[in-house]
């Protein structure tokens, strides 16, 4: 399938997409601060700066979006028709970066957990499977 977009449009669409404060995002945390979480935000001493960060419990969450972090959900799984060789390897690369954060979280002493988008179809359910692992 070819790109219905020129090179200039198409970029414009792609640097506005946004990395933080995205709709998933803001949905799980309205919920967990209704739910008396409280958190800070996108903390850049950490490793992956993660999207909420839980000093006294000493979690850092992450909001992945299926497509750039190739969750394996129907979603996660759609790759474009064009130019799939750079959309691999960038999905790859986004892939190893985020399990390095992971394990450099880890290794400080944090514990990490990982929603996804598709999860946030629900953002209820989501946010309790935050709040129960938060209770552990």
């Amino acid at each position: 399938m070819v790109d219905t977009l020129s090179p200039a449009q198409r970029r414009r669409a792609m640097q506005a997409v946004k990395g933080k404060d995205t709709k998933p995002e803001w949905a799980l945390r309205r919920r967990l601060h209704a739910r008396g979480f409280r958190y800070r935000l996108h903390d850049p001493r950490l490793p992956g700066k993660p999207d909420l960060v839980l000093p006294r419990r000493r979690t850092a969450i992450f909001v992945h979006g299926c497509f750039w972090h190739g969750h394996d959900c129907p979603r996660g799984s759609r790759r474009p028709a064009t130019n799939q060789a750079y959309w691999e390897a960038k999905i790859a690369r986004n892939r190893a970066r985020d399990q390095a954060a992971e394990e450099r979280l880890k290794a400080m002493g944090y514990r990490v957990l990982i929603v996804w988008e598709c999860e946030l179809k629900d953002p209820d359910a989501a946010a309790e499977r935050v709040a129960t692992a938060l209770a552990e």
